[in-house]
């Protein structure tokens, strides 16, 4: 199993849409606090579809305690357009954690601070100033974890 990170997410449809995700490759999604939604919202509801059966959430009020509590057993990749590691570059193991940043801010430099050289990068315009939507980008490294891991257990 990976394990996916959102930390602060402020837009439903990113999480609901990581749901379905989530449920449909056996990864757990991590959800740290606040959310700037309701779980219960019809718009997280939407993006999820019918997947929330499969999938599994923790809720951690900080990442700090979500950190401290995998750190000795698993490796965390943290997601940022300023790291110069390539997500690619990386060997990722079962049980990894792949964190994301809120949309309108990423990651603070207090955690991308934790482990420097584990953060990690997708590739794309550098001038222009935006990135790739949240669910997108997790989407991304995601798949790129489960194809080195052989898409272990999924057919």
């Amino acid at each position: 199993m990976l394990n996916i990170v959102f930390v602060e997410p402020e837009i439903p449809f990113n999480t609901g849409a990581l749901v379905r995700t989530c449920g449909l490759t056996s990864s757990k999604l991590h959800l740290v606090k606040p959310l700037g939604f309701d779980m219960e919202d019809k718009k997280v509801k939407r993006a999820g579809l019918d997947y929330w059966e499969l999938a599994v959430i923790e809720y951690y009020d900080s990442f700090l305690d979500l950190y401290n509590k995998y750190k000795d057993k698993h490796n965390f990749y943290f997601a940022t357009t300023k790291a110069k590691k390539r997500y690619t570059d990386v060997s990722y193991k079962e049980g990894d954690f792949i964190v994301f940043g809120k949309e309108t801010k990423g990651l603070s430099k207090e955690i991308l601070n934790l482990e420097p050289d584990h953060n990690i990068r997708i590739p794309m315009l550098k001038d222009y100033g935006r990135s790739l939507n949240l669910a997108n980008s997790a989407n991304i490294i995601l798949f790129e974890a489960l194809r080195q891991l052989d898409f272990e257990e999924l057919e």
